[in-house]
C-alpha cells in the first residue's frame, strides 16, 4: 500500500490523539502530536515520533489556536492535518488555513464544513438535492407567536432545536 503522507500531524490530545497516532505508526507514517503547557507528559505525546507545544493549558489559547496548529503543521513538515474529532474536526477555518499552507486537512472539504456547521444552512443544503427531513421549520429567531404557528402548522409532538449548541444542548 502506498501511503499519501509521510508525515501527518494530529491536532487533537488524549486517547483521540493515540487512536490516530497508532494508526499513523501502523502505517508506517510519521506521528506529529501538539500538546499545550497541561499535556506535556501527557500519552499522546509520548506515543508521537514528534510532539510540539501549542501553548498554554487554556483550549482556545492552544488546541483551538488555528494559527498555532498551522504553524507546527508547516515547521515540521507535515503533509495532513488530522483533527481527530471534537476540537476543530468541524472548522471550516481550520480546513482553509491548511489548504492555505499547501497541507491537506483530513476530513471534510472547506464548503461542506460551512454548510454543515450551521443547521438551518444545512437542512436548506440537503432540501435543495431532495433528500427526505423531517418536517419543521428551519428559520432564524424566531418569535413566540412564529414558532406557535409553526407548531400548529407541522403537528404535535413538536421538538425545538436551537440552530446552535451541539450534543442535544437546549433540545425541548
Amino acid at each position: 500500500m502506498t501511503v499519501p503522507f509521510s508525515s501527518v500531524l494530529v491536532a487533537n490530545r488524549g486517547e483521540i490523539a493515540c487512536r490516530v497516532i497508532r494508526t499513523l505508526r501502523r502505517l508506517g507514517i510519521r506521528s506529529i502530536a501538539v500538546y499545550s503547557d497541561a499535556d506535556r507528559n501527557a500519552p499522546h505525546v509520548a506515543l508521537a515520533d514528534v510532539a510540539v507545544r501549542l501553548g498554554p493549558a487554556p483550549a482556545r489559547e492552544s488546541y483551538l489556536d488555528v494559527d498555532a496548529i498551522v504553524a507546527a503543521a508547516t515547521a515540521t513538515g507535515a503533509g495532513a492535518v488530522h483533527p481527530g474529532y471534537g476540537f476543530l474536526s468541524e472548522n471550516a477555518e481550520l480546513a482553509q488555513a491548511c489548504a492555505a499552507a499547501g497541507v491537506v486537512f483530513v476530513g471534510p472539504g472547506v464548503h461542506a464544513l460551512e454548510v454543515m456547521g450551521d443547521k438551518i444552512a444545512a437542512k436548506r443544503e440537503v432540501e435543495s438535492h431532495g433528500v427526505p427531513t423531517i418536517p419543521g421549520i428551519a428559520e432564524p429567531e424566531l418569535d413566540d407567536a412564529a414558532l406557535i404557528a409553526a407548531a400548529r402548522r407541522i403537528g404535535f409532538p413538536v421538538l425545538v432545536k436551537p440552530s446552535a449548541g451541539g450534543g442535544g444542548k437546549g433540545m425541548q
